[in-house]
């Protein structure tokens, strides 16, 4: 009994990876919080808030893919956060990755009580998806809603970059 409980902690805690597209299962923000923390000053990351379920939140998805392949790296990183339920990771959320082969970083963030959560991503953010996250310097930045495009997140980040460069010491650069 203890085998099986400490392999299915493992699959479901851990990075899984099916046909080739890698995710990790996070069942408790904490898990969320500590990676967030544990960056480096100098390090980007744009978190993107979604969910297979939601149009908006399929539709902008090329935009961090776009920003992944043009910025990402070391110092820039984009993760997908999906909201998905964990009941739907076999029928839903396995099957979207694999038809969709996502080059930045997905993670399921199984935690159910987003009303603890949600505060701690941004103090303005409502919960509603999707949203998305810039965090350098120890400074954040909180989008609401779609995105229309590439250019128009590319210009949400740049611009928050360039505003944390100004208050930190940090570049804009990318890492590529």
């Amino acid at each position: 009994m203890r085998i099986l409980y400490l392999v299915s902690f493992l699959f479901f805690s851990g990075s899984c990876a099916l046909r080739g597209q890698a995710y990790t299962v996070y069942d408790d923000f904490s898990q969320l919080e500590t990676r967030i923390q544990q960056l480096s000053a100098k390090t980007t990351v744009v978190i993107n808030f979604w969910a297979t379920w939601c149009g908006p939140c399929v539709e902008e998805l090329p935009c961090f893919e776009e920003l992944t392949q043009k910025y990402g790296g070391p110092d820039f990183q984009v993760w997908l956060v999906s909201l998905d339920f964990k009941t739907r990771l076999e029928k839903q959320f396995i099957p979207f990755l694999e038809k969709n082969k996502l080059k930045a970083e997905v993670i399921l963030l199984a935690d159910q009580n987003a009303d603890d959560w949600i505060p701690k991503v941004h103090k303005d953010w409502e919960g509603s998806l999707p949203s998305t996250v810039v965090i350098s310097g120890g400074q954040r930045k909180l989008q609401q809603g779609q995105f229309a495009n590439f250019e128009e997140l590319e210009s949400f980040v740049l611009g928050f970059l360039k505003t944390v460069q100004k208050v930190t010491g940090l570049s804009t650069e990318g890492s590529r």
